[in-house]
This record gives structure tokens, sequence and C-alpha cells, in this order.
């Protein structure tokens, strides 16, 4: 039994990751040649910071981000600056400054998090040697890299939901049947069928996570104009995906199931016959799968899957077949259920 390999997982991230990091790149070394050309006379650093902690995969969020970090460096250095000129920098005075930028962030805020670029800029100006010049620097580069971010950020290598979630669809499909396949295959097999629950609960969990990123690739449709003809196509395999992290739950099922009664009653002749008979059910759920995430029709998967399962169910009534043909069939009638919708 093998998981997912360390290179596929690399692989996975890249493509994920990949052109954010690149757009980030970019967009940095842009600001910072752009705030050089707008005079800058010293390394402007802050200006290349902008993309780096704003961008993200999402315009929304890079925008929501963009823009809380601008409103986050005026208010701070508006603060800073005025308390600096009023005061002699004490240890009360940072006190006062750091409580009142933090009850700004709470203002210049998202709603559900602290902003606290006002407390940062406000810190770093007030601790410099020259605040009024440090800030008015720190103010006009934030705004020069967040303008620049703003109108970059979506046009280089913009996301393609549509082979996103086809990307995602076709990893639940093989995650699924690959997890049907080996659970089968470990009944009656103590070590084996302990070191599956694990490996199953791990992809599970990927597969949940495709179902979040499945969701996210619908959302990214509405910034995204050029890719706005392929909405419907991307929902529908946001409802495949959807039905996918449905049958997980049942693949988590057979497994805890296969575990427990492996651990507890051993290779008996019992289990030995429902490895054997479950094993061309696992095969052709697992196909019914793989053809309902590609958009194909999966009753001829399905059909011979149930009747597998129906001879199985006559020639063996006992308690612990029936538990392990239930997941079975739940995913079959989930496989069902979407075809018909």
């Amino acid at each position: 039994m093998t998981g997912v390999s360390p290179w596929t997982q690399v692989r996975r991230r890249l493509r994920a990751q990949g052109p954010t990091a690149a757009r980030i790149l970019v967009i940095a070394v842009l600001c910072w040649q752009a705030a050089l050309w707008a005079g800058a006379d010293q390394p402007p650093v802050f200006a290349a910071i902008v993309p780096l902690l704003c961008l993200r995969s999402d315009s929304a969020a890079s925008l929501t981000a963009l823009l809380l970090r601008i409103l986050g460096v005026m208010a701070g250095v508006a603060l800073s600056v005025t308390v600096v000129n009023l005061f002699r920098p004490t240890t009360f005075v940072l006190a006062v400054v750091l409580g009142l930028a933090l009850l700004c962030g709470t203002v210049i805020s998202s709603g559900t998090t602290l902003n606290v670029q006002v407390a940062v800029t406000s810190l770093l100006v007030f601790a410099n040697p020259s605040p009024e010049s440090y800030g008015f620097a720190r103010l006009w580069e934030n705004a020069l890299g967040g303008a620049i971010t703003a109108v970059l950020g979506p046009v280089l290598w913009p996301r393609n939901p549509l082979r996103e979630a086809a990307t995602l669809a076709r990893e639940c499909a093989d995650d699924l049947a690959e997890g049907l396949v080996r659970s089968t295959r470990a009944i009656g097999s103590p070590d084996a069928a302990r070191a599956n629950r694990t490996l199953t609960q791990t992809e599970v969990d990927g597969l949940r996570r495709h179902g979040a990123e499945a969701q996210e690739a619908e959302k990214a449709m509405r910034f995204n104009p050029l890719r706005r003809r392929h909405r419907n196509e991307v929902t529908e395999l946001g409802d495949r995906i959807g039905c996918a992290v449905h049958a997980a739950t049942h693949l988590v099922a057979l497994a805890v199931e296969v575990e427990f009664y492996s651990v507890r009653d051993g290779p008996t002749p019992v289990l030995s016959r429902a490895r054997t008979r479950l094993l061309p059910v696992a095969e052709a759920t697992g196909r019914a799968l793989e053809a309902l995430l590609a958009g194909r029709d999966p009753q001829d998967d399905t059909d011979a899957a149930r009747a597998e399962l129906a001879r199985y169910a006559k020639d063996d009534t006992g308690p612990v077949p029936v538990v392990l043909r239930r997941p079975f069939t739940k995913i079959l009638d989930l496989c069902d259920a979407a075809r018909r919708t």
C-alpha cells in the first residue's frame, strides 16, 4: 500500500501556489523599479513589500488586503508622527501609541481579524531618527506599491478555475478508487487494516480540502471576466467534487469497520470470503466514481457493483458481511443520485 508520494505533493503545491509566487516576484520587482523611477533616495523596500504581504490567489482577498494595508499605514503614520512631535519617547508614550494603534486596527479591519498594520507602522515611525521623512517615504512607497499590485495582480497569470476544478475532480476520483480497493484488500489482515485506516483518514482530509478548493474556484469566477464563460462547467464540477467529499465519509466508515473486524477476529473464513467477494465491488464502485467525476454516465459500473453486492448478500447474510457491504451501498446511492440530477 502506498500513499501520495512526496514528489506528487510537491507538484501539487507548485501547481496551486506557483502562479501566486510568480505574480509576487514580478510585481515586487516592478514596484521596486517604479519607486526608483519616482525618485526614491533610499532602497524602496516598502513598495516591494506590498505584494509580498497583500497578494493572494483570490483577487477579492488581495484587494481587501491592499486596502487595509494602505489605510493602516496612513493611520499609523499620522498617529505616530503626531505623538512624536508632541511628546518625548518614553515607555508610557509607547504604550499610549500602541493602544491607540490597536484601537484603530479594530476599526480598520475586515471585521474578523485585527489589523495590526497601524501598530506596526506606528512603531517603525516612532523608533526612527527622522520620523517625518521616514513616515512620508513609507506612505508614498506603500501607495505606489499598492496601486501597481492592484492593477497587475489580476492580470498576471490569472487563475483558470475550470482547469483547477477538473484537476481536483481527477485527484478525488483517483484517491477514492484507490482507497476502496486498498481497504477491501486489507480485510482480515490486522496490520494492513491499521495502516489502511491511518492512510485513509489522511486521504479523506485531502479530499475535504479539495472540496474547499473547488468552492474557491467557483468564487474566483466572479473576479475573472476572461473565464466567466466556463461558469456552468465549474459549478457542475464543484457539485461532482461535493459528491466525492460525501463519498469520502463512507470510505472512512469502510476503513474503520475493516480495522475493527480484522483486529478483533483476525484472518477468519468469513473475512477471507468478504475480501474476495467485495474486491470486484470495490473496483466497480471506483470506476463508477471515476466516471461520475469525469462527467460520464456511471450506470454500467454502478449496476455491475450492485449485482455483485446482491449475489454476495444472497450467499452470506451474516452480520459482518452486512456491515462491510453498507459503505459500498451508500456510495452507489450517491452515484445514482448525482446521475439523476
